[in-house]
């Protein structure tokens, strides 16, 4: 029988790929988040990873693709966990539950990248560089069309003659763009405050949708 295990060779050198992408998305990170985005050149980024900018370019089409590489796996993350949700659960129910199991469970998913505080401070500032979040809010977009479309499956829906998909996942994904939005600007940047803030903005979009706001007053 032939063996077909792969090649000791190959596994290293898929590790020592890994070690340098990763190695360039930290570097790139701090240096974004000490310097500014703008102010960064891939050049310094290589330079202190000590390789060439073809390097950079092998794993990277520019400095854009490195800012969001990690909110690349937030996002996928979270979809995964959307994913799992029991049927039981009504659409806004299963994002909030999938968001805050996203939050509980982020460090294990990006920690092997980069530090999760390196990765929160990177938030703030793709929330706070005007270039960053204009991409921001256009993957937004993407992103919520994926949510949309992941939600009408769920219930059976078709997306195209259904409008309620969207306008949930629409609700939803304005609650959490104010609360990323909000926290960025305090001077807390962990997880559990973010955590916090979502759990308690969310828990709004009842209370807001209210016909009579006046006759409904936001719990304390």
């Amino acid at each position: 029988m032939t063996d077909q295990r792969p090649a000791p060779a190959a596994g290293l050198r898929e590790r020592k790929k890994r070690r340098t992408r990763d190695a360039l998305l930290r570097a790139a990170l701090l240096l974004f988040v000490s310097q500014g985005y703008e102010r960064t050149t891939v050049d310094e980024i290589t330079d202190t990873v000590e390789v060439s900018q073809r390097t950079f370019f092998r794993y990277f089409a520019n400095k854009e693709e490195v800012a969001f590489a990690v909110q690349d796996v937030v996002e996928s993350h979270f979809l995964a966990a959307l994913r799992t949700r029991p049927a039981s659960e009504a659409p806004l129910e299963a994002m909030r539950n999938a968001v805050l199991a996203s939050w509980d469970t982020v460090e294990e998913a990006i920690s092997d990248v980069v530090p999760v505080d390196l990765y929160m401070r990177s938030y703030r500032l793709i929330e706070s560089t005007p270039a960053l979040l204009a991409v921001h809010l256009r993957r937004s977009t993407e992103l919520e069309e994926e949510i949309a479309r992941l939600i009408a499956a769920r219930e059976g829906l078709d997306l195209d003659a259904d409008p309620r998909p969207r306008v949930a996942v629409a609700a939803f994904s304005g609650v959490m763009r104010v609360t990323g939005r909000l926290w960025g600007q305090g001077e807390d940047t962990s997880v559990a405050a973010i955590r916090r803030m979502t759990v308690a903005y969310l828990d709004q979009i009842g209370p807001a949708l209210a016909e009579d706001w006046r006759r409904a007053p936001v719990a304390g």
